[in-house]
């Protein structure tokens, strides 16, 4: 069975990249996961996150504000997934 992941931007190079990314780490890892993505403004706001890209999995914010690292991204996929306070960004503010 596979984990969705969701990435929250409104398409910014970023955004792909973050997707690309936790693509090509999960098929790395063996890990299957269904990345889609959610571009509509009202949509990432519902999740509180006012910067993107944005990761959710199973419901939870892990990530907003920037791309991801590999190493980040391979713990979510190892299931260490911890959320992240609604309306934070996690990089410092460098968004899209």
């Amino acid at each position: 069975m596979s984990t969705t992941i969701k990435v929250l931007g409104t398409g910014c190079a970023n955004c792909k990249t973050t997707a690309k990314l936790i693509e090509d780490i999960a098929a790395e890892k063996g890990v299957p996961v269904q990345v889609e993505k959610v571009e509509d403004i009202q949509a990432i706001m519902g999740y509180g996150v006012m910067s993107t890209p944005g990761v959710v999995i199973d419901g939870k914010v892990v990530h907003a504000g920037g791309v991801p690292s590999r190493e980040k991204i391979a713990g979510w996929l190892a299931g260490g997934v911890t959320a992240v306070p609604a309306g934070s960004c996690c990089s410092g503010g460098k968004c899209c």
